[in-house]
């Protein structure tokens, strides 16, 4: 190991957060003020005051993200690490002689049994030949219920485990119990068989990782022994659809930058996706068995986004969550279409809001308190940009409509003229403009310097960066509606089932995209109609939205067509390094069909039974002294020892 690397520091984590979270303030505190000097002209009614406090919030979510950014442009400008803001020491820095098990754990619930299959087997064939210090095995978590599925993944998992025999062991076990949904899985696991493993590298049933990537992340948990949690940045692969590349050119450009951005200010209290991410097996076991939240769905009952409160729960107990971001071989598949993206988005608004609960939970680290707070306001911010828009139009809409009255006292002999506005509207119009687009921007310019060649050349990259702006900016109001929608529904009581997603490529008919789309379509219409017939001014700033509305169905027609996507890539365009320079692990990977039913796979390795005990948010009555207030002081002793 690299003498000069201490893998447990991070230096100076507080001094880090204290100057972004200036800048973010300095930054929210100027526009908020600005926008407040345009309304306060001659005082400010009720409704300018609503729309300066939605403006404060939705304000204060852009500036966050452009100083995150910022920050992650100039570190991989440099080719800084985030945490130690050095560069990266290249090969191994485990301790000479140490060792490792490692189990890859894929729960599973009513998956396409092909897919799961097809991406397991690539994963696990890409890993080294041999690895003496690291053994790794893989281990298929079925939760699923549906009895022609579980037929069907015995039957694929006992013909894997053939292909697979003597490079990769593959378990398989099925539970009758969707108890505790995924997070009940995982522990279940843990329960059973975590006593066998040091780590555990949990992926989701459209997970691919490279086996390079894998063995940097076993290695850098075995350097690091205070290390609880370690995350990569997945990257969307094998997209086929305009709206599945789009959002893959844009994960792929930007995603990396601003990962790296949040991890430089989120050091060791980073947060978790709840997959392409390697755990310490018993941290995990000892502080992370999840609690029923009191009362009914969609707000009580499971906790449907786990992986937020683990990460909490884990860094509560003094563990470190940090995030990789320079790591290429993590990725996944996304939904090929807007629909099922925002069937996925319904069951996350629910699982978001519920952390909004978490808030106050006892002993936790102020950073996974905003992890919970941003999660929520991701979508809750689609609402209060959809509140400020309404209440800016009926704002308008008096202005037009009700005569001014310029003398207010029957005793007053002269006019109370209107006074104009500051000239501030434009420079604040600009610069919260030069904020949404400035993480593109810093995005291109480092795919420019860097390999503009893995995204189809230099003027490629530039128009496939147009491309992709101007579709998400159309797209946008779309999704405002949809996870405004979501979040009413879940405030008022309406809970979802979650389903498994689906991933695979196809062209919506236009009846379909018209059924789910014609109401916000006809809502648009109107808006824009009301608006140019009574404000034309307020009509024109209104066009990005009224028009993404009125065109939701093509929108979602066309972006759901995999010709226009199959065109675009024939051009050059909206490439990405996966498709240029096709790493081993998406290349090699073969979707066949499955094997005829009957076959049974082996049983799996013998159970060391563990207790996995429920975590508390409460605060401990009496003298009690919970057991992660006892890791957390052994984890900062172990830290003033070395």
């Amino acid at each position: 190991m690299n003498a000069d690397i201490n893998p447990q520091t991070v230096p100076w984590p507080r001094l880090r957060r204290l100057v972004v979270g200036l800048a973010i303030a300095a930054t929210s505190a100027l526009g908020v003020w600005t926008m407040f000097r345009i309304l306060h002209v001659e005082g400010i009614t009720p409704l300018e005051l609503a729309i300066l406090a939605l403006f404060a919030i939705t304000f204060s979510w852009i500036t966050m993200a452009f100083w995150s950014a910022v920050i992650g442009f100039v570190l991989n400008l440099l080719g800084l690490d985030p945490l130690s803001l050095r560069r990266r020491p290249a090969g191994p820095q485990r301790p000479a002689g140490s060792q490792s098990r490692t189990a890859l754990v894929m729960p599973i619930h009513n998956e396409d049994v092909a897919r799961v299959v097809a991406g397991l087997e690539s994963t696990c064939r890409d890993l080294p030949s041999e690895t003496p210090d690291m053994l790794i095995e893989a281990f298929v978590l079925s939760d699923s219920t549906d009895s022609e599925t579980v037929a069907e993944e015995k039957a694929a998992l006992a013909r894997l485990q053939q292909r697979l025999a003597g490079h990769c062991r593959v378990h398989y076990r099925h539970r009758d119990s969707n108890q505790g949904r995924k997070a009940g899985n995982l522990g279940d696991f843990c329960e059973r068989w975590g006593a066998h493993y040091d780590f555990m590298l949990v992926l989701d049933a459209d997970s691919l990782m490279s086996g390079e990537c894998i063995i940097e992340l076993i290695d850098e948990m075995m350097a690091n022994p205070r290390l609880g949690l370690l995350q990569t940045v997945p990257i969307p692969v094998r997209q086929l659809s305009l709206f599945g590349r789009a959002n893959q050119f844009a994960a792929s450009l930007y995603s990396p930058m601003l990962a790296s951005g949040l991890s430089f200010w989120h050091a060791t209290a980073a947060n978790y996706f709840g997959h392409n991410a390697i755990i310490r097996v018993e941290a995990f076991t000892n502080h992370c068995g999840l609690p029923e939240l009191p009362g009914k769905p969609p707000l009580g009952g499971d906790i449907l986004s786990h992986d937020f409160v683990e990460a909490a729960l884990l860094r509560r107990a003094g563990w470190q969550v940090r995030m990789r971001t320079d790591l290429r071989g993590s990725y996944e598949e996304m939904p090929s279409h807007v629909l099922d993206y925002a069937k996925r988005d319904r069951r996350w608004v629910q699982g978001n809001l519920q952390h909004m609960r978490l808030l106050r939970g006892h002993g936790l680290h102020f950073l996974s308190r905003l992890h919970f707070f941003c999660g929520a306001l991701a979508y809750l911010s689609s609402l209060v940009w959809l509140s400020i828009l309404a209440i800016s139009t009926i704002d308008a809409l008096i202005r037009a409509l009700v005569p001014p009255n310029f003398f207010t006292s029957s005793s007053q002999l002269f006019p109370n003229w209107p006074i104009a506005p500051p000239n501030l509207i434009m420079p604040l119009l600009i610069g919260t403009l030069s904020m949404l687009l400035m993480p593109k921007v810093l995005g291109l310019i480092l795919g420019l310097i860097r390999d503009p060649e893995a995204y189809g050349g230099r003027l490629r990259l530039v128009i496939s960066m147009l491309l992709e702006s101007i579709f998400a900016m159309l797209i946008a109001p779309l999704m405002m509606v949809f996870h405004s929608r979501f979040v009413l529904q879940v405030l008022t009581g309406r809970t979802v089932a979650w389903d498994p997603q689906s991933r695979e490529g196809r062209a919506l008919p236009w009846r379909e995209s018209w059924r789910h789309s014609w109401v916000w379509a006809l809502i648009g219409a109107a808006w824009a109609l009301v608006t140019w017939r009574y404000t034309p001014e307020f009509f024109l700033w209104l066009t990005p939205v009224w028009l993404g509305l009125v065109m939701a169905a093509p929108l979602v027609r066309w972006s759901s067509s995999l010709s226009i996507g199959r065109r675009l890539s024939r051009l050059g365009l909206l490439k990405v390094p996966e498709e240029t320079r096709p790493p081993a692990v998406v290349a090699e990977m073969d979707i066949t069909e499955l094997p005829p039913l009957g076959a049974e796979p082996e049983a799996p390795p013998e159970k060391l039974p563990r207790e996995m005990p429920e975590q508390s948010f409460q605060r401990p009555k009496g003298s009690q002294v919970p057991a992660w207030y006892e890791e957390r002081r052994r984890m900062r002793a172990s830290k003033a020892d070395s």
